[in-house]
């Protein structure tokens, strides 16, 4: 519940704790992170950030309920899912400063890098999802996006062709009620679960504040997925507390009292609630603090050292192989480089 208090159906299943004091810890290091990038965004050290403040509940427990070998396609601010898979400050940060494409390879984490164009990653998943069905693999493939990219062409263009073709994907749609300035209600007559299933597909409605829900349901349709092979929709119901990004003001569009409501239903603080109230004492938190004080510190460091990219690295990374046009331009800009060097004065 948002006061951090069980529900009946929580009761029921009882908690493992030792399963929330990671979702505890993952939230709080997410939170911490995305902090500190706002702050070097500010200071003119990021090109632009896109916070994930409000819903780091709804990005930890789905992909703490996922297998190690299980791809995700995020879109563009799941920092809280990419740190739990292992990514770190300087690989997230990369891309933001403006130095790379891409921050990672996609294949380390089994966690794509970020999609800028909107909706894209639902039809990369989808396209990812039909190969391991071909493949007769094991594992399954999940997807991030929010309310706004569901009204795109690609997500549906997305949601359709898994359903048809059976592939193993899992939809994850945070629904943060503001796609920029324009609301949720104002997107779609009929709620986002109920449009997927439309196309077919199972689809849940859960808590997005709510980690623990969060973790449970994904489990479930993941299982399910993974036995059928047959696709699913997850609608994780979230608030986005912070701006789109730091090139936003939220003010201009949303009241004060909107984003109260919201920020009682922390995702943090309602574990925190439950945590404490289960009996784990004050070196848990004092520790996850100090990890979370260590990973600021990290993340500066990180940022400010990653050192500027070469142009003639970018010969390397246009094609997958190399051919001869792309050879004779590499000499040539090599040749071009030295020269110029020769010629600056001593």
């Amino acid at each position: 519940m948002p006061d951090g208090r069980l529900t009946p159906q929580g009761e029921a299943a009882g908690v493992d704790l030792g399963l929330a004091r990671l979702l505890f810890r993952d939230m709080a290091l997410a939170r911490r992170f995305d902090a500190e990038a706002l702050a070097l965004a500010r200071q003119g050290e990021l090109g632009l950030w896109l916070m994930s403040l409000g819903q780091e509940a709804a990005q930890v427990g789905s992909i703490r309920a996922l297998r190690p070998d299980d791809h995700v396609f995020p879109s563009y601010r799941e920092h809280a899912a990419a740190l739990a898979r292992g990514l770190g400050p300087a690989e997230l940060l990369r891309q933001w400063r403006g130095l790379a494409h891409a921050g990672w390879n996609p294949a380390t984490h089994r966690f794509h890098f970020y999609s800028l164009v909107l909706g894209t990653q639902a039809l990369h998943a989808t396209g990812y999802a039909m190969g391991v069905l071909r493949d007769g693999a094991d594992e399954i493939v999940m997807t991030y996006f929010g309310d706004g990219a569901s009204s795109q062409g690609d997500v549906n263009e997305a949601l359709n062709w898994a359903a048809t073709t059976g592939a193993p994907v899992l939809f994850f749609c945070q629904n943060n009620h503001w796609a920029i300035s324009t609301p949720a209600a104002q997107q779609s007559r009929t709620a986002l679960h109920q449009r997927a299933a439309g196309f077919g597909l199972d689809s849940y409605l859960v808590d997005g504040n709510d980690v623990l829900a969060v973790h449970a349901v994904t489990s479930q349709a993941a299982a399910r997925v993974r036995d059928t092979r047959m696709p699913a929709f997850i609608e994780a119901e979230t608030y986005r507390m912070a701006g789109h990004s730091t090139s936003d003001d939220p003010g201009r569009y949303r009241a004060d009292g909107e984003v109260e409501r919201w920020r009682l239903r922390d995702p943090i603080t309602r574990l925190e609630i439950l945590l404490k109230a289960a009996g784990v004492g004050a070196s848990f938190f004092t520790e996850v603090e100090r990890e979370a004080d260590a990973l600021a510190a990290a993340t500066r460091r990180a940022c400010l050292s990653l050192p500027d990219p070469e142009l003639a690295d970018l010969f390397g990374t246009v094609y997958t192989e190399r051919h001869g046009l792309l050879d004779r331009e590499a000499a040539e800009y090599a040749e071009y480089v030295a020269q110029s060097l020769s010629e600056v004065p001593a």
